[in-house]
């Protein structure tokens, strides 16, 4: 398992490297730009929440992250504390038993072909996810607080750091970014939070990269369905 991670640790730094010296950007981005489609989703936060309720009811049948992919322990399970994940889809693979927990949500992650991963993130109360960075510019992530407690100050109990910057995401607020610049997540209260993740294929990008990037999604789309035969 150690030499797996390892593996993975290297190709993930070789792919940021790779892309890192295609692309430039900002580490937040305009939706208008790279997913005009955000709209339909927060316009649908409060259904999408009550969904997401549903699920928190039996909590405990939903695998941590690190359950799901062994490599990410080192973010998911270091402080023994859970961040749960309750997958869509995953590399562009639909997962029925669950979209069907969560219609509203599987409807637009359906008609959204750019969405290639939608994710209901639940995060433990008093649970960091430390600094970490994404493999590759090749998808983004947007970022819906659905469910999300509030501090002592009245503002968001949950800190979304990028590249050095402070997010407070209340519920039906989002954030569009590259989650390939460093970034942790704080929950500095005593309930869960509650968030939908999806990974948006990026556009715009030169056609090489534009290239790679979808060799590299097949790839991982491929591995995600035969994990799902095994």
């Amino acid at each position: 398992m150690k030499i797996a991670n390892i593996l993975y640790d290297h190709a993930a730094d070789l792919l940021r490297s790779i892309f890192d010296w295609r692309l430039s950007g900002q580490p937040v981005l305009d939706p208008a730009v790279y997913f005009p489609a955000s709209g339909r989703f927060s316009a649908a936060w409060q259904t999408l929440r009550e969904e997401a309720l549903c699920i928190a009811d039996k909590l405990s049948t939903v695998p941590r992250f690190h359950e799901l992919m062994a490599q990410q322990a080192a973010i998911s399970a270091q402080d023994q504390r859970d961040w749960r994940m309750f997958v869509i889809k995953a590399y562009g693979v639909m997962f029925p038993e669950n979209a069907a927990r969560c219609p509203a949500l599987a409807e637009l992650v359906s008609s959204n072909p750019d969405v290639l991963t939608a994710t209901i993130s639940f995060l433990a109360p008093w649970k960091h996810i430390p600094e970490h960075r994404g493999p590759f510019r090749g998808v983004i992530r947007y970022y819906l607080g659905l469910s999300v407690p509030q501090a002592p100050d009245g503002l968001p109990g949950t800190v979304l750091t990028v590249d050095g910057t402070d997010y407070r995401i209340a519920s039906g607020q989002w954030l569009l970014w590259d989650d390939t610049f460093a970034h942790e997540v704080r929950n500095n209260t005593d309930e869960v939070r509650i968030a939908l993740l999806l990974d948006v294929r990026r556009r715009g990008m030169p056609p090489d990269m534009e290239v790679l990037s979808r060799l590299l999604i097949a790839a991982a789309g491929t591995a995600v369905r035969f994990r799902k035969l095994a």
